[in-house]
């Protein structure tokens, strides 16, 4: 999270716990990018401030990476909103803000149907790979030592 040590008043240092805990929330879902508007509240600035940081060229679509701007990351159309990664949003706060002891938290997102579907889809293809393995070591294919094998392995 953010935190400053500076011996500011009571009212900033709660104003810089908000920011925290904005920027932990938006640092937390790394995987997604985060627009301006996520990028305004999490640093706790204007939105005029942010585009005024974002390293954009109305003559180059992509510009070249420049550490004092806040990168956008890749885009394919002028039109297509700008898109920050939030290690980029962090590495902003801390290098060009000031912002001391930035930490970036990584959390593994809930489990989805797809992802459980997949999971067991995964689960009966090993299943069966073992049951290929032990018939291959055979001469005859034994579908039953199979099923047997699979009984031992789920009590």
């Amino acid at each position: 999270m953010f935190s400053r040590s500076t011996g500011l008043g009571s009212s900033q240092l709660s104003a810089d716990s908000e920011v925290a805990q904005e920027v932990g929330f938006v640092m937390g879902q790394s995987d997604a990018l985060i627009g301006i508007d996520e990028v305004q509240k999490s640093l706790n600035r204007s939105r005029a401030s942010v585009y005024r940081y974002t390293n954009t060229d109305p003559r180059n679509l992509n510009p070249p990476f420049n550490a004092r701007k806040l990168n956008p990351e890749y885009r394919s159309d002028q039109k297509d909103p700008l898109l920050f990664h939030p290690n980029e949003v962090a590495r902003f706060a801390k290098d060009i803000l000031r912002i001391k002891e930035v930490t970036v938290e990584i959390l593994n997102s809930p489990s989805t149907a797809t992802q459980q579907v997949l999971a067991s889809i995964l689960e009966e293809l090993v299943a069966i790979r073992s049951c290929l393995e032990v018939a291959q070591g055979q001469q005859t294919p034994n579908i039953s030592a199979c099923r047997d094998k699979e009984e031992r392995s789920a009590a």
